[in-house]
């Protein structure tokens, strides 16, 4: 099994990758490599984002490695909160940090009475092995819903219905959920890109 270098600390993230790479690869975090420092994000995309986290992983610990940046577009927001999805309170003067409550308490409050309410999540991956650098992408078409509904994922899966699904991502189960996510897509792109090579 090969061993491939997450540049996330963010358990939830490394938790539905490794459920959806299942026994294909061997998934570790920042932390099993030794790396506990803040790297920086002060891209203006997803995908310079990612970039910047995989290069920096890779110039400071010498480790072939893959970077994701994830985020929620909104259409009737102009794209908000996009790549400040994590911390779009934060920035709004909101509470501090990553607050997935005040998150969503501040996009239901800007949607209010906004009948358009379609949105999109968006992934992108940088690969960064044997020199060479790829970007992958998954995106997942959706709506926003009204109120909060169901229990499980974290972030905003209470809010996100998927176009072909009346249940939102919290309502449904780790594996229905990682079949479908725009992270699993990406992923998936991913592994294809991996098994080209």
């Amino acid at each position: 099994m090969h061993t491939l270098i997450m540049a996330t600390n963010n358990e939830h993230k490394l938790r539905e990758v490794r459920q959806i790479l299942g026994d294909r690869y061997d998934i570790k975090g920042l932390a099993d490599i030794g790396c506990h420092e803040d790297i920086p994000e002060n891209g203006s995309t997803f995908e310079e984002n990612a970039l910047q986290k995989a290069r920096y992983v890779h110039e400071h610990y010498g480790v072939d490695c893959f970077a994701d940046d994830s985020g929620l577009e909104v259409d009737a927001l102009g794209g908000e909160p996009g790549i400040f999805t994590a911390r779009y309170a934060a920035v709004n003067g909101y509470g501090d940090g990553h607050d997935s409550s005040a998150n969503i308490r501040l996009l239901l409050e800007r949607l209010q009475g906004e009948n358009n309410r379609r949105a999109r999540f968006r992934t992108a991956i940088a690969l960064i092995k044997d020199g060479r650098e790829r970007l992958f992408e998954g995106v997942v078409e959706g709506n926003i819903t009204t109120e909060l509904r169901g229990t499980d994922g974290f972030g905003y899966d209470p809010v996100f219905a998927p176009l072909d699904r009346d249940i939102t991502f919290a309502e449904m189960g780790p594996d229905e959920k990682n079949r479908i996510s725009h992270r699993a897509r990406a992923v998936e792109a991913l592994v294809r890109g991996l098994s080209e090579e």
